[in-house]
């Protein structure tokens, strides 16, 4: 498929450049590969294109020509970044220490549709994407497009700090669609605004560009342990580059080091000492830009960060757009699987159990697969049922689930109980076909994942008594915060339990933050 590309006005932009400027750029004759245009005092103006730099006057900047372009556009920011009404373009400034400005990057802005069709399937499939790239190789322009397919289905929300997805202005640019945007007044404020947007707004995505310091690292932790989709991008080029990272090396779940047993290095091979993974990733498939048309995938980041730490690691999968814009993947070589994963061939047994649902809504109970001796693969249609819950569900549990869009290849179909009460055509056919349906009572996460785990046989008594722990200390701590007290802080737990006392507290209308690191990470709750 060719791309459709669509400039944002570069006339607007040519607009406020000196004459003698927008001329040689024109005469260039080059628009559609401009990149930016660089203008600093006492030097020679330059255009920056795809392929390459090029000179644009034989005359030095002076104040003259940077006063002309300030002029005519909006106010710098407390980055130094300024824009122009309903467009894409960015004007960046270096300023002296009094404050003037003695040199501006121009960039294109420009919303191009279609590119992002080679990680398509990536971006609808509920889970979290983190998005590397070098500066200009195209990671914002595929964030925009992104927003825009996502809003068509879902709820969505830009977390958008310099106004370069949703362009400047308080009216978002068309190219993001549906979506919605919030601006950020200070960059420093960016890890309140997305803490703000999970709070205030109900996303179902969360669309961030540039995650640079530790504080939105942590906050996009937060958004992910509630449940919500996130797409973002950080600057770096490969996933070693982002562990060496300080700051963001928490975005695929740190390092750490570690001194194993004796006998543990002997089984290894390896000195005492060694790295491993911190805590879960916040990100769930991880891609680097190389080029505009060469993409690297890591579809599974936590299996991808162990191996790299024990120096083996898996190559990742390689995507590639060519001239006639046909994409083809070269897929990586499949992850070394414990033996509790293992494939296997033999047909699914039955057993004889209720749905997972205290709903007397299963026509048909001894056709659900049993796999409570061996785990096997699963096909699971998620009919009004949110598919990125059960996914993380089923890797929270590590059970071989597969959520497919297609009930006719489907094992078993989860509903939810108005969907089955309204008799809707794609569950009569399911039933008509002797599948087995599992009737939810809500779409929460709690309740997903209690359907995973009757599913696949895994509930015992011991962990139904701790969850009945977790949830009567939330509702202890959420009385004690409507009676008065400030704040309650939870014990330490796993990720799953700070999602189910997200979700309790979010359901009494107060505010709940996590804290601390694995594994003495914990839910604080507090009124607004």
């Amino acid at each position: 498929m060719t791309q459709h590309r669509i400039t944002d006005d570069l006339e607007a932009l040519l607009d406020v450049l000196p004459a003698n400027i927008r001329h040689a750029v024109e005469k260039a004759n080059n628009s559609d590969k401009l990149l930016e245009i660089v203008i600093d005092l006492g030097r020679m103006p330059s255009a920056r294109f795809v392929d390459g730099e090029i000179p644009l006057l034989d005359k030095e900047i002076t104040h003259t020509e940077i006063d002309h372009i300030t002029e005519r556009i909006g106010t710098f920011d407390a980055d130094n970044r300024a824009g122009m009404e309903r467009t894409l373009h960015r004007i960046s400034a270096i300023k002296n220490r009094r404050g003037a400005v003695v040199g501006l990057t121009c960039r294109v802005g420009r919303a191009v549709y279609g590119t992002v069709d080679i990680i398509q399937d990536l971006i609808e499939s509920g889970k979290s994407v983190l998005i590397l790239g070098r500066p200009g190789v195209g990671k914002t322009t595929l964030l925009r497009e992104a927003a825009r397919i996502l809003a068509e289905n879902k709820r969505v929300v830009i977390v958008d700090t310099s106004n370069e997805i949703g362009g400047d202005g308080d009216v978002p640019h068309p190219a993001v669609g549906k979506a919605r945007r919030m601006q950020v007044r200070e960059p420093m404020l960016q890890h309140e605004v997305m803490i703000e947007a999970v709070e205030n707004h109900n996303p179902e995505v969360i669309v961030i560009d540039e995650i640079g310091r530790e504080l939105e690292a942590l906050a996009a932790r937060t958004i992910a342990e509630r449940g919500v989709q996130l797409i973002g991008t950080a600057h770096g080029q490969t996933l070693d580059n982002l562990l060496l990272n300080p700051t963001l090396s928490d975005l695929v779940g740190g390092i750490e080091a570690v001194t194993l047993s004796d006998e543990e290095a002997r089984r290894r091979g390896t000195q005492k000492t060694v790295l491993e993974r911190r805590a879960p990733p916040t990100f769930d498939v991880l891609i680097e830009i190389q080029t505009r048309d060469r993409f690297t995938v890591h579809q599974d980041i936590m299996t991808s960060v162990d191996s790299l730490l024990r120096d083996a690691p898996i190559p990742p999968e390689v995507r590639t757009r060519d001239e006639s814009g046909e994409i083809k993947i070269e897929k990586a070589a499949p992850a070394p699987k414990s033996r509790s994963e293992a494939p296997t061939k033999t047909p699914l047994r039955t057993r004889r159990q209720p749905a997972s649902q205290p709903v007397d809504h299963s026509p048909t109970p001894n056709q659900v697969p049993n796999v409570g001796a061996k785990l096997q693969t699963i096909r699971i249609f998620a009919y009004g049922v949110a598919r990125n819950r059960l996914q993380q569900a089923a890797k929270r549990l590590g059970v071989p689930a597969v959520i497919v869009t297609d009930a006719e290849e489907a094992d078993v179909l989860v509903t939810l109980r108005t969907y089955y009460r309204n008799r809707e055509h794609t569950i009569m056919d399911a039933e008509a076909r002797g599948m087995p349906i599992y009737v939810l009572r809500a779409n929460s996460v709690s309740q997903t994942e209690q359907f995973v785990s009757d599913l696949y046989n895994l509930t015992e008594h011991v962990q139904r008594d701790n969850m009945e722990d977790v949830r009567d200390a939330a509702k202890q701590a959420i009385s004690a915060v409507l009676n008065g007290e400030r704040f309650v802080d939870l014990p330490p737990g796993p990720s799953l339990v700070r999602r189910i006392q997200h979700e309790m507290a979010r359901n009494a209308e107060l505010v709940s933050h996590s804290y601390g690191k694995e594994p003495r990470r914990h839910v604080r709750i507090f009124r607004e």
